[in-house]
């Protein structure tokens, strides 16, 4: 049988039943749409993450009092900043001793009530260095950052997030030159940083930084440091400087032997592995959880094949009678099943593509259709026409002519 013959019959043989058809065809348009979709939604939350840690600066290394324990082999968050095990003069020594780092920034970071002509809010803020706008990848919109001369004569200015600033001078107020107020104390804005994006405690545009003196003397007091972090010259050094810190750490807070270490280091690439990993599962089992639609699908093909072959029974007998041979039978019943979700899996792309678009264009949540996934769709799709259509083909292939053509 040539091939533009088997072509011919196959949708010959679809058209005759439409209605058939088209349901069996819509299993496997919503169960290659839901991969597609679910596929989307979990590559464009990795996506999102990644650029959330990739945002808050370049080659970064975060060191953190507290100890590495629990879940994960870290402490949470908040634990590990509330410790005063880590000292100005830690940070002096690693720029001092430490080959590799580009940049160095201090950090001192707290949760205060902050009030501006009768409105308030409550949000973070970090007394740092002018060093931290280039380690942590912060710009301002307007104005400018803390300077050096902030530092020496510890300045009370500040600089806003444009999320603090919404919530206490309102959306597209000029806030340059106002007041605020932190811990019953004035301090002046100076300047405006560019939106990054995020939410929670962790948003980074909700946030109010001011110049590490100041912070150190009329917000926190003491000589500790609740974050020093370093941007290294190159991705590639990161885990000797990461291991050079950890070293001169040990020796200046006396820790030796198998004794857990007072401070946390966090590597930037380390987080942004773990973070995909976690996405990369994530999205796994969505495709996992999708793809049990297209197993129902595939099970649907095979039910209309099976059903098929019986009502064409006197046909097969006839083509065979005639001389029709087993391959020619098999290979027709397989073309059906395969035209059928081959059609349903175009269509199923294009519909998880539509969802994806959808899902991403009223904010719902970032999707990210691949063409690994489509192609893997649709390789699948593929896959299901062979796998379901191969036992109802084989059975028709086999079929006894004379037993064919007694058929009623």
């Amino acid at each position: 049988m040539k091939t533009i013959d088997v072509i011919t019959e196959t949708f010959s043989a679809l058209l005759a039943n439409k209605v058939r058809t088209s349901l069996t065809m819509l299993g496997i348009i919503i169960g290659i749409g839901s991969v597609i979709a679910m596929v989307a939604i979990g590559q464009g939350a990795q996506a999102s993450i990644e650029s959330s840690i990739q945002s808050i600066g370049s080659n970064l290394i975060m060191i953190t009092p507290g100890s590495q324990r629990g879940i994960g082999g870290y402490q949470a968050a908040g634990q590990r900043g509330s410790a005063k095990t880590l000292l100005q003069t830690d940070a002096e020594a690693v720029k001092k001793e430490i080959a590799g780092i580009k940049e160095i920034a201090l950090e001192l970071s707290g949760r205060y009530q902050i009030t501006a002509r009768g409105t308030n809010t409550n949000t973070s803020v970090i007394g740092t260095t002018p060093s931290y706008a280039a380690v942590r990848n912060v710009q301002t919109a307007k104005g400018g950052f803390i300077s050096d001369q902030h530092i020496k004569t510890k300045a009370k200015v500040a600089v806003l997030g444009p999320t603090t600033a919404a919530d206490l001078f309102g959306e597209g107020t000029q806030v340059i030159g106002q007041a605020i107020r932190i811990n019953g104390m004035q301090f002046k804005i100076i300047g405006t940083t560019v939106e990054k994006g995020g939410s929670g405690f962790g948003n980074q545009d909700d946030i109010i930084y001011v110049p590490f003196s100041t912070a150190q003397q009329f917000l926190f007091g003491g000589e500790y440091v609740t974050s020093i972090d370093i941007e290294a010259e190159s991705a590639d050094l990161m885990t000797q400087i990461q291991e050079d810190i950890t070293t001169l750490l040990r020796e200046r807070h006396n820790i030796t032997g198998d004794a857990a270490s007072d401070f946390s280091i966090m590597n930037q690439n380390d987080i942004v592995q773990t973070a995909s990993s976690i996405t990369g599962t994530f999205t796994i089992l969505l495709g996992a959880i999708a793809g049990i639609s297209l197993l129902v699908g595939g099970i649907g093909i095979m039910n209309m094949m099976l059903t098929t072959v019986t009502e064409r029974t006197r046909e097969i007998g006839l083509r065979k009678a005639i001389g029709a041979k087993r391959k020619d039978i098999n290979k027709q019943f397989i073309a059906e099943a395969i035209a059928l979700t081959v059609m349903g899996g175009i269509l199923g792309i294009i519909f998880g593509a539509i969802i994806s678009f959808v899902v991403n264009y009223f904010g719902v949540l970032n999707t990210k259709v691949s063409v690994g996934s489509v192609l893997l769709a649709f390789g699948v799709s593929a896959a299901i026409g062979i796998i379901f259509g191969y036992y109802p083909a084989r059975r028709a292939a086999l079929l006894n002519p004379i037993d064919a053509l007694r058929y009623e």
